[in-house]
């Protein structure tokens, strides 16, 4: 089965301001987030890539122009909703320090399995819709390019950490231990009997790993949405 190269979107504006964006129209990448998206041809130089499908939102579409420019073969990316950002409803465009005061915070850090976005989609929700996705396109990649092909989805914190979870055979429960950040590179090869997680939120810098004192939730509790790869606003008081 093929190799999918799960790209997390370059840091946006929301990341910036600590927002959790969801599907909020016309959010683009920072100045950051265009450098990182920049970076992305010369990291994945040398791979021959069979198809690039890709979130329909906008910050996802600006990480791959940098990427399709020096690949112009590859054509347009295949946008799937299914690869789309979480809907978190009610949550969407409100800060992360505010919603980390929300009861539900804690049933999405710890009982993962059990939140559902008011107005919005479960985490099961999300966990099924996207695992459908990879799989449906590594049968069709599989068919079209035979086993061995590579192949690049752009998308989004949550919707990777679900993929990689389900890769890896952990409940969702404990999807939150994983992290991958802005323009992060994950790699899963998929065989007939198991996937094998071969990189995991692959930055080529280790910058992120320097101590983050302005973060806006406790050292054990993860950010919904994913790392925002920013110093983040102090929590609402």
């Amino acid at each position: 089965m093929p190799t999918l190269l799960l790209v997390r979107h370059g840091r946006s504006t929301a990341n910036t301001a600590g927002v959790l964006a969801g599907w909020t129209p016309g959010v683009d990448l920072d100045e950051t987030g265009r450098a990182q998206a920049a970076e992305l041809p010369a990291r994945l130089a040398g791979i021959p890539l069979a198809k690039v499908v890709s979130s329909p939102l906008e910050r996802c579409g600006q990480t791959l122009e940098p990427l399709l420019a020096a690949r112009p073969e590859l054509g347009a990316p295949e946008p799937d909703e299914r690869l789309g950002e979480c809907h978190y409803g009610d949550w969407t465009g409100r800060p992360l320090g505010e919603l980390a005061k929300e009861p539900l915070w804690r049933t999405v850090q710890d009982h993962a399995s059990a939140a559902a976005f008011p107005g919005g989609e479960s985490l099961r929700e999300l966990s099924h819709r996207t695992v459908d996705a990879v799989r449906d396109w590594n049968d069709r990649i599989a068919a079209e390019h035979g086993p061995d092909a590579v192949w690049v989805a752009c998308s989004h914190g949550d919707v990777i950490k679900a993929v990689v979870a389900d890769a890896l055979g952990l409940h969702l429960d404990h999807f939150q231990r994983i992290s991958v950040e802005p323009c992060s590179v994950t790699a899963i090869r998929y065989t007939a009997h198991r996937p094998y997680l071969l990189r995991l939120g692959d930055t080529g810098s280790l910058a992120s790993l320097a101590p983050r004192p302005d973060r806006p939730t406790a050292d054990e509790d993860a950010v919904v949405g994913g790392d925002t790869g920013a110093p983040a606003p102090a929590p609402t008081p």
